[in-house]
């Protein structure tokens, strides 16, 4: 799907031609560099590959310099590859958050914010034994029984334990654009999406 990457600035909320309040995201949506144009010829699949935000060539690699050079742009912090964009690019064009509109939805995707070891609590919603079960009373978040008995003598994979939490690649699909503010390359979309403030999305059609 055709795309841009950008970078979460923080959410805040505006008011619709009702009056009523909506919760949105702001996300700094480009300007993207096209840095690799794949063909099918020698890729065997179309696609774009494009960069953002710029890294000073101190902390880049030698190889990552030359290839960026080869677009006419500096070193890229972010580099994604988009397929099925209705506007033909080159190497070293600009992609702007003019391709997307107010109304139309999009599907954005992030890491979701770490947030370390949990308990089974918090991390698959389990309920606890609410003080008034076999006489616990200094057990009140813990996991239960996990194993079955001498057969099978072993814990079966994928019971839900305690562990790290978040982390994860999460996409919010179908978040309608609620305003673009193309002089500033910023794109609003209602609801929150994955990730803390400044880090980078990958906004889709």
């Amino acid at each position: 799907m055709s795309g841009l990457i950008g970078k979460k600035i923080g959410m805040t909320s505006i008011f619709d031609e009702n009056g009523k309040n909506i919760p949105c995201t702001v996300i700094e949506a480009g300007p993207c560099v096209v840095t690799q144009v794949r063909t099918k010829a020698v890729d065997g699949y179309e696609a774009f590959q494009l960069g953002f935000d710029d890294k000073t060539e101190k902390h880049a690699t030698k190889a990552a310099i030359g290839h960026f050079k080869k677009a006419g742009t500096s070193a890229k912090k972010k580099v994604v590859e988009f397929q099925d964009f209705e506007t033909e690019y080159k190497l070293g064009d600009l992609v702007t958050v003019d391709q997307f509109s107010e109304g139309e939805f999009v599907d954005v995707q992030g890491v979701s914010k770490g947030k370390g070891f949990q308990g089974v609590v918090k991390r698959h919603g389990f309920g606890g034994v609410g003080q008034a079960t076999h006489g616990q009373h200094n057990r009140l978040r813990a996991p239960g029984s996990v194993g079955a008995s001498s057969y099978p003598s072993r814990v079966f994979k994928g019971m839900r334990m305690a562990g790290r939490m978040g982390g994860d690649n999460v996409t919010i699909q179908n978040l309608r654009v609620l305003k673009v503010v193309a002089d500033k390359n910023l794109l609003l979309v209602k609801g929150c999406v994955p990730g803390h403030k400044n880090s980078y999305v990958i906004i889709q059609k």
